[in-house]
């Protein structure tokens, strides 16, 4: 059981490993705190009552033991402050919530994932979730796996934190396009017995690092899908680095696919000029848009005639995002040739950057 008291957030704790406080005399629960601290990567500072020097009031997270409720009860009142208790049925607890200017009420054992994923977000110093832009194509062939690399690339460049994330198994695997499938690090597969919350600084740390920016790629073995629950953990621990993230997305629609589409800032469709494509996008659209709140296109040129791409947004009835130019990306002799929009010139480098610049104003600045 979780109550919520307030609805301030508690303090972030910014790109620092933070320790959370624990008040308590109760041996039991401390136990069972230290255990659920453990789980989520933390070492707690613990006391029996109100920490001297500052102790309380710099912690990010305090956790007060119902049994030192009264003994916190003058401490100065803070955010991040949660009751901890195994009474389910006592009625007084709220009330000493209310005393101590707890957040939240918290039972134990009903509300251990909750409170280790509250744990985790102050050990990771979790603060606003990254952008995060998924990539798709209008019909195949349409550029979109080059958009997304050159858009994570450009990302990089900027010094900005970018993951880049191949959503599509039957793609070949963006890591090739990187010149990294040899690259050391986790793909999909390893991670598609992942349940609950996956560390975001652990996600971070395993993957291939190409280009100045982490890929989340797949191997080139039998495994051709990770189930939506650990498609959701992992995602999410992405996001909760900051930054940037950038989705290649299939143009199969899935239950997997279905959890990216959820965690969407923004979704680029992809199309080229051609009223073939057209038709095609349309279909891609309405599935897509049933989802994603904010759904742009890329109009790929050089277009047909009379085709320009306003006239593609206006018979799609999206947002134009721009014209995408067409670069080709010519095979690697050796894994020499860099990757689109690496050398940060160009018409798609040129298009990637203006694109970032906008949509980071849009959501308020860099993360």
């Amino acid at each position: 059981m979780t109550g919520i008291v307030t609805h301030d957030p508690p303090p972030t704790a910014g790109d620092r490993a933070a320790r959370p406080l624990i008040v308590t005399e109760d041996a039991l629960l401390l136990d069972d705190l230290l255990r659920l601290c453990a789980a989520a990567g933390a070492t707690p500072e613990v006391h029996h009552c109100v920490p001297d020097l500052g102790g309380w009031s710099e912690a990010p997270l305090v956790l007060v033991g119902d049994d030192a409720a009264r003994r916190v009860r003058g401490a100065a009142r803070r955010r991040g402050v949660v009751l901890v208790g195994r009474d389910q049925d006592d009625p007084d607890v709220w009330k000493r919530a209310v005393e101590i200017g707890a957040d939240h009420v918290l039972m134990l054992p009903d509300g251990e994932q909750w409170l280790v994923d509250r744990i985790a977000d102050v050990a990771e110093g979790v603060g606003r979730p990254a952008l995060t832009v998924g990539v798709i194509g209008g019909r195949g062939g349409a550029g979109a796996s080059t958009l997304a690399c050159a858009l994570a690339v450009t990302s990089a460049r900027e010094g900005v934190r970018t993951l880049l994330v191949d959503a599509d198994p039957l793609g070949g695997g963006l890591d090739v396009l990187l010149g990294g499938e040899s690259a050391e690090g986790l793909r999909w597969p390893a991670f598609a017995a992942s349940r609950g919350r996956v560390g975001g600084g652990a996600l971070e740390e395993s993957l291939p690092e190409l280009h100045a920016l982490r890929v989340l790629s797949w191997d080139r073995g039998d495994c051709v899908a990770v189930p939506p629950q650990a498609v959701r953990a992992v995602l999410a621990a992405a996001r909760r680095r900051g930054g940037t993230v950038v989705v290649d997305l299939p143009r199969r629609l899935d239950d997997g696919v279905a959890e990216v589409l959820a965690q969407l800032d923004l979704a680029l469709l992809v199309v080229p000029a051609e009223l073939r494509a057209m038709a095609a996008a349309g279909r891609v659209a309405s599935a897509v848009g049933m989802v994603v709140r904010d759904l742009r296109v890329a109009v790929r040129g050089p277009g047909a005639p009379g085709l320009d791409d306003r006239e593609v947004a206006r018979l799609l009835d999206l947002p134009l995002a721009g014209t995408v130019p067409f670069e080709s990306v010519l095979a690697r002799p050796r894994g020499t040739t860099k990757p689109p929009g690496a050398t940060g010139r160009g018409p798609l480098a040129r298009f990637c950057t203006a694109f970032w610049e906008q949509a980071l104003a849009e959501m308020g600045g860099p993360r």
